[in-house]
């Protein structure tokens, strides 16, 4: 069963093939990998009400050393 948020057939075919992957590898969290990678996925695309769009990272405005 896909994440709760899910309602795109697309992301319940995504689901449906990461868990049937890992259940391949022997893994018995296949189901938990499937959920978080979907609900991942579906932040990163803004999908979500919690997160719209990718994660950045703050560049430093300084140089390099330390004198």
């Amino acid at each position: 069963m896909p994440p709760r948020g899910v309602k795109s057939s697309r992301r319940k075919r995504q689901y449906e093939h990461i868990k049937e992957s890992e259940e391949k590898r022997g893994n018995p969290r296949a189901e938990e990998i499937a959920a978080r990678t979907v609900n991942k996925q579906r932040a990163r695309a803004g999908e979500t009400k919690t997160r719209g769009g990718r994660k950045t990272k703050r560049k430093s405005s300084g140089g390099g050393r330390k004198k």
